[in-house]
């Protein structure tokens, strides 16, 4: 399997900012483009077969350099795996980032380093700070996606233009109805099929065999009337009066 970024980090110094490292590129980018050794190497597998291959294949190695890294007795062992992955990206053409863990890591000094690896205090560094933590991991992706085409082709954050034949919209304060189609076939809007009752569909009122009628005083019967009406009007009783 190819994977675009490698992360290089020991355990004990540094492990805890691969792993944040780790999360936020998978996150952008997807787990399929990157490495860390803990997540991406299956149980049964043989390790050193995937860490030697996957270094070979991946387009940069980030070097998690810890505030003791440069220190570690480790690195003057050939058989070291952190000396040995950084080589390997040496020996492949393949650039390598130093990644500096916090604000008190200092940059590497060449005459800190076993030979082999001294050229690693020449290459330019980026620090990723936990008090700065997220601006630090949106740069280092930045970084990472400009270097690499097919990272930046899986970038999440990127809004993508449509392609052809794609519909997309965008509606402020819309009053009434929208209608948006492509290949449009059949009914839209208000279709009434085969209605056998009374059907309102707006505002108003709605007479139905029967006279509109208004105002006051008004009386209809309809039918067969098998009784008396009355019907009365209130309203005080009128006297006449001597004109005074």
């Amino acid at each position: 399997m190819t994977y675009e970024v490698f992360i290089n980090y020991r355990t004990g110094d540094g492990e805890k900012i691969a792993a944040l490292l780790e999360r936020d590129l998978s996150y952008r980018f997807g787990d399929e483009h990157i490495f860390r050794a803990s997540k991406s190497i299956q149980p049964g597998a043989t390790y050193p077969d995937q860490l030697i291959s996957a270094v070979r294949r991946s387009g940069i190695v980030l070097a998690v350099i810890g505030p003791n890294w440069s220190k570690r007795p480790e690195l003057h062992d050939e058989g070291d795996w952190v000396r040995k992955e950084i080589l390997e990206a040496f020996t492949c053409g393949i650039e390598v980032i130093p990644v500096l863990d916090g604000r008190n890591t200092e940059r590497l000094d060449p005459a800190d380093l076993p030979g082999p690896l001294r050229r690693l205090a020449d290459v330019q560094s980026v620090r990723l700070d936990l008090h700065d933590l997220q601006s630090g991991l949106t740069r280092i992706g930045n970084t990472l996606a400009a270097k690499l085409p097919r990272l930046k082709a899986a970038d999440r954050t990127l809004r993508r233009e449509p392609e052809t034949g794609d519909v997309r919209n965008s509606i402020d304060e819309a009053r009434g109805n929208i209608i948006q189609t492509r290949d449009f076939t059949g009914d839209a809007g208000t279709v009434i099929k085969d209605n056998q009752g009374l059907l309102h569909t707006g505002t108003g009122d709605i007479n139905q065999h029967s006279p509109r009628i208004s105002g006051m005083g008004a009386t209809y019967i309809a039918g067969n009337n098998q009784g008396g009406i009355r019907q009365d009007f209130g309203g005080a009783e009128h006297k006449e009066e001597d004109d005074r």
